[in-house]
């Protein structure tokens, strides 16, 4: 047997970033066996962050995303909510794991049997627009997807619900359809301009001063270089964090449902610290009820109580955290019983995979990782802990701490000194795959120094490799987005 020679250090961190980088990495998408057969109820990513918007800064902007990896030229039916599925935001201000306030989304998609005349029989077209669109619902269009909000205090199922109000007191919103192309919408500028009319000033029961909705495609704002991983670790993960690497997700759109809301209206008390996550459920049964004659029903009877199918909140847990055998478990649970999973953070499998495949790299040795607990379950002390905490896990932002604007804030949010971005909140540009990185190797207790300052019950000792700058060199800043409500891109078009 030959001489055993220790690995080089960009070898090692190359291994980290590969064994964290499964097929499911991307955030949320595809993350647990049961979703993949369900993309329509596939939650990929949640934001939520004081909004930065000029003259919204008293407004907590929430934005969850579902329906991953769309190729922009997915027609003829393109992307669809489900109708027969519950889309919900929920919040958490009171730090006990339970939802006190939750937004709850219900699509209706009515197709309108647009027909044309051929050989003097009417038939129907096979296209989802007959012709030009501009406007909300032109007669070109040839399905129509509108939603219905609720708000619902207290528990989800059992509280009470009642339904927000647009202008004029409408209570269904269109949505727009996804970006068919720029023929389709008269210029490369023509889709944007359509979808905006689909911003909505609504009121909120119970609530002082309006909020707004946008539900609709935008361009996938995640980014991470996943081909360069899958080509034998071919990146230098100490390399450039800027620039070294491409986007793969840069030609992929998704389906985000936007709520930008008073900041008086989520928290409670003197706390100002809230924690959000997102679900979509089912109905526990679905008859396809198949016909002799005219074969599949094309819409199925859908009936027992709802069974939650994908959650998510702070991102890349259940990718890098959950075991195999429990991310369809995890993906139905709620965040009140986490406690289920609190194996999975204080005794993570992976930083002890690395270390097996390479015994001279040491993973951090405080055990149970209570640097996992606090990011993940509780928050940060003196940042985003609300004051009196049930570990859970679910994204928390403190509504206290001042927004900045998009040219001042910093992509690795309070580990770059910006403590108005992730893990307080997480807003479109914040890099939660090089921090998520660096935080599985213990950058908490390399940032908390000896003395402990966060509060994390570890040290530097304790974390050998959390000093190390982890990349996968691809990373974005907010000027890259949109700098007004919805926030994110204009999607990209089919034609493309």
């Amino acid at each position: 047997m030959g001489k055993y020679r220790a690995p080089s250090l960009a070898l090692l961190t190359a291994a980290v970033l590969a064994t964290l980088c499964t097929p499911s990495f991307a955030s949320s998408h595809r993350e647990a066996p049961f979703i993949t057969g369900a993309p329509k109820v596939d939650g990929t990513d949640l934001y939520m962050f004081r909004s930065y918007e000029p003259g919204r800064a008293d407004y907590v902007t929430t934005i969850a995303n579902f329906m991953p990896f769309q190729d922009p030229q997915g027609g003829p039916n393109f992307y669809q909510f489900d109708n027969n599925a519950l889309y919900e935001i929920h919040f958490d201000n009171n730090g006990d794991g339970k939802e006190d306030i939750t937004f709850q989304f219900r699509f209706t998609n009515t197709p309108k049997k647009t027909a044309l005349t051929v050989g003097g029989k009417s038939v129907t077209i096979p296209l989802i627009n007959s012709g030009p669109i501009s406007g909300v619902n032109p007669a070109t269009l040839n399905v129509r997807e509108t939603f219905t909000v609720d708000i619902v205090r207290g528990d989800r199922r059992t509280g009470t619900r009642t339904r927000l109000t647009g202008t004029g007191g409408a209570t269904s919103f269109d949505k727009p359809v996804d970006n068919i192309g720029d023929k389709s919408f008269g210029s490369a500028t023509g889709y944007e301009t359509y979808a905006n009319q689909h911003i909505y000033n609504v009121t909120i029961p119970g609530c002082s001063g309006q909020g707004r909705v946008f539900v609709g495609q935008r361009k996938e704002p995640f980014y991470i270089a996943v081909g360069k991983i899958f080509d034998l670790f071919n990146l230098n993960p100490l390399g450039a964090e800027v620039g070294g690497n491409k986007n793969d997700l840069e030609a992929k759109n998704v389906s985000s449902i936007a709520l930008e809301l008073p900041i008086g209206c989520l928290v409670a008390g003197s706390d100002p610290v809230i924690g959000a996550f997102a679900t979509a459920s089912m109905r526990q049964g679905r008859l396809l009820n198949p016909t002799p004659a005219n074969g599949l029903n094309t819409t199925p009877k859908e009936g027992g109580a709802w069974t939650q199918v994908s959650r998510v909140g702070m991102p890349l847990v259940n990718e890098v955290v959950i075991g195999m055998e429990d991310k369809d478990r995890f993906n139905g649970s709620k965040p009140k019983d986490d406690a289920q999973f609190i194996n999975y953070v204080t005794n993570p499998t992976l930083p002890a995979l690395v270390e097996t495949l390479f015994p001279s790299a040491k993973a951090p040795t405080n055990f149970p990782r209570t640097d996992l607990v606090t990011v993940f379950l509780k928050g940060i002390p003196s940042l985003n802990q609300p004051a009196n905490v049930t570990p859970s896990e679910m994204l928390r932002l403190n509504t206290s701490i001042a927004p900045k604007a998009a040219a001042a804030q910093n992509a690795l949010g309070v580990a770059g000194g910006d403590t108005a971005g992730f893990p307080n909140g997480r807003r479109p540009a914040d890099d939660v795959v090089d921090l998520s990185l660096r935080v599985a190797m213990g950058a908490l207790c390399a940032l908390t120094g000896t003395a402990d300052t966060l509060k994390v019950g570890c040290k530097p000792t304790d974390a050998p490799a959390g000093a190390l700058p982890l990349t996968d060199g691809v990373r974005k800043d907010a000027t890259a987005f949109k700098t007004v409500f919805p926030y994110f891109n204009t999607p990209l078009p089919g034609n493309n």
